[in-house]
């Protein structure tokens, strides 16, 4: 398997754990207008959905890398992205965001909450909903959640940019128009996705 299409599977997936993650309150909201959630379970959903999310924002940087790599040094593609190297960055952005949301749970459970049931304003549970029921004051909260968003979606989208900057000088010098063309449309299709979820 070529590591695009690797990075393509861990995207789907990705994709397919963020709507597992909402789908139990979704259905709970639009079938039954049931709008309530127990603490444990907002929780466990909230750590699934922004784990599934800083899981996204990793796997299009990595195919922002993937790309780079393609269009740079063509001949040396295959001997730099192994199988291996793509698990291991797999294994990296697992982790990252695991680690990165782990704390969350834990920051919000030490708080004293004034019900005990989180009334939800979306179909699944919001970070903010979660924060304004608190009797407490929430700035770790506010700013460890900036630090989460900071050094994961902001970090990932500067380093996409500059992954694009860099292929676009890299297009831009090569010698015949039909090359450049042919560069391009290797990543149309990923800027596009990039934009999407970023936008």
């Amino acid at each position: 398997h070529q590591p695009m299409y690797l990075l393509l599977s861990m995207l789907a997936l990705t994709d397919v754990g963020l709507t597992l993650s909402t789908l139990p309150t979704t259905l709970a909201v639009l079938w039954f207008d049931h709008s309530l959630i127990a603490f444990n379970a907002c929780l466990t959903q909230m750590f699934f959905l922004h784990s599934f999310s800083v899981v996204e924002s990793s796997v299009l940087l990595a195919m922002s890398f993937d790309r780079f790599v393609a269009i740079s040094k063509p001949l040396r593609y295959a001997a730099i992205l192994t199988n291996t190297i793509i698990i291991r960055i797999a294994l990296a952005i697992v982790a990252r965001a695991v680690l990165s949301l782990f704390p969350v749970p834990f920051l919000l459970k030490r708080l004293n909450f004034c019900p005990n049931k989180i009334i939800l304003s979306h179909s699944f549970c919001f970070h903010p909903d979660v924060m304004r029921t608190a009797c407490a004051d929430i700035t770790i909260n506010i700013l460890y959640g900036l630090y989460v968003v900071l050094s994961t979606g902001g970090i990932d989208s500067l380093l996409i940019v500059l992954s694009y900057s860099l292929i676009l000088h890299t297009v831009l010098g090569l010698a015949s128009p039909q090359e450049r063309v042919r560069a391009l449309n290797t990543c149309v299709s990923h800027i596009l996705a990039v934009f999407v979820f970023f936008i």
